[in-house]
């Protein structure tokens, strides 16, 4: 192992005041993370709101699972989501929230996700394709969200004309850029009935991407109806198993945009977090690859192949853990409570810095090292939060990991992926936890 670390974000070591704070979360929600936060069970605080930053996994089992009706997400995750997904599974609380759950999960179980490993072996064999063509260094950041984009895509509204991926994805793009900021308002706590200023902008992205969702289920459903062979047929078919009740279509569209948004680009940072790793450690590189080239040969992984190739899944397990997608999630208490013998009160912000939590120095050896063989001892579970924990855990979890498995042990049997000097990412989180500057690598074939 190299005795050098990966990029790690510099946490704040002095409190902030309210405009630091603003500032701070504009540029990178996590430089608002105390340092003191990875040695201790709580941080609390108050900036213009009361909040909890808490890192014990007891307490994050009583948020995210013993009493998650006490713990919705906040209303700052709100305000930047329900304009573009709405009401969906993601944003929605209680019964609303359980119906939908209870409808899609039969779209999510393991023979379906199995099913549609044909579509990432082929978008793991198109990224090949266009590696193998370039020239020079190669931001695999880029490529990853193109490979990601394209299983999305394609199991969410295959063989629809209407659906231009081009026009959808600049405008999820565009929303994150315009949107996701924190704002002063939220900083303050003020109402979600205040507008946000920064957030009034985003209206015609909104508008277009809604437009072509609307035009494929409108498609879909004047079509005879198929064998649900992908998750929008799944979707459409999907009913609450306790009461029959089918999705309207605006709650399709809501979900349907959910998956999109959320199902390639949390992905496509996994795979790129992993390769900037693997170039990093050359040594863990080399037998990922043998693992992956011993299982593979020349072709393709499959879905059937993720059993035998435990390393790169660990490696992948790894890249989750030093670089979480969703690095930074909030809730709003709803009653009175304790946590680590820290009195809550109803209207407090409680933070989960997922970021800090996986570099904990109390939870995690050598925290800040990148070592895939941890993860042969299975973690705490509410230690490792990656796709957050309880019911409310990540429905896409397991097509997820399966997809990420399959591109990125393609990619290192046929690739060998080196660093290049002045081009190290940095970990810059504002609605996901990004590599600004890319990650810029050689790729030359094995």
């Amino acid at each position: 192992m190299s005795g050098r670390l990966p990029a790690r974000v510099a946490l704040a070591t002095r409190p902030a005041g309210v405009w630091e704070t603003v500032a701070l979360a504009r540029r990178n929600v996590l430089g608002i993370i105390p340092e003191l936060a990875l040695r201790q069970p709580i941080v609390s605080g108050k900036t213009g709101i009361r909040w909890h930053m808490v890192m014990d996994p007891d307490s994050l089992r009583r948020i995210l699972k013993d009493r998650v009706e006490d713990y919705p997400k906040s209303v700052t995750t709100k305000l930047i989501l329900k304009p573009a997904v709405g009401e969906s599974l993601f944003v929605a609380e209680g019964a609303h929230w359980r119906w939908q759950r209870r409808a899609m999960a039969p779209a999510f179980s393991f023979r379906h996700v199995t099913a549609l490993g044909p579509v990432m072996t082929a978008a793991a064999e198109a990224s090949s394709r266009r590696l193998a063509q370039a020239n020079g260094p190669v931001d695999l950041f880029e490529e990853t969200v193109a490979a990601t984009f394209e299983v999305i895509s394609d199991v969410t509204l295959s063989g629809n004309a209407p659906f231009d991926r081009a026009a959808v994805h600049h405008a999820i793009n565009r929303y994150i850029s315009q949107t996701a900021k924190v704002s002063l308002l939220d900083v303050l706590g003020l109402p979600a009935w205040l507008p946000r200023p920064g957030r009034i902008f985003a209206g015609g992205d909104l508008r277009r991407m809604k437009r072509i969702a609307d035009q494929a289920i409108d498609a879909r459903a004047s079509q005879p109806r198929g064998t649900g062979q992908d998750l929008l047929d799944l979707l459409l078919e999907a009913q609450d198993p306790q009461t029959g009740r089918s999705m309207t279509h605006e709650e399709l569209r809501d979900n349907l945009l959910t998956f999109i948004v959320a199902g390639h680009e949390t992905t496509a940072l996994t795979l790129a977090w992993a390769l900037y790793l693997c170039a990093f450690d050359p040594e863990v590189q080399e037998r990922a690859a043998a693992e992956a080239h011993s299982v593979l040969g020349g072709r393709a992984a499959r879905a059937d192949d993720l059993p035998a190739l435990p390393y790169v899944q660990q490696i992948v397990n790894e890249a989750l853990r030093l670089y979480p997608p969703a690095a930074f999630l909030s809730r709003t208490a709803m009653a009175p409570d304790s946590l680590c013998g820290r009195e809550v009160r109803p209207g407090d912000t409680i933070i989960l810095p997922i970021y800090a939590l996986h570099r904990h120095h109390l939870l995690w050896e050598d925290p800040d090292a990148f070592d895939p063989e941890r993860f042969l001892t299975p973690p705490d579970r509410f230690a490792f939060l990656p796709f957050g924990a309880g019911p409310r855990i990540c429905i896409g979890a397991s097509f997820a990991m399966q997809e990420a498995v399959i591109i990125l042990s393609t990619l290192l049997a046929r690739f060998r992926f080196t660093s290049v000097a002045g081009h190290a990412p940095q970990p810059r989180m504002i609605l996901t936890l990004r590599p600004h500057g890319g990650v810029v690598l050689r790729v030359s074939a094995r």
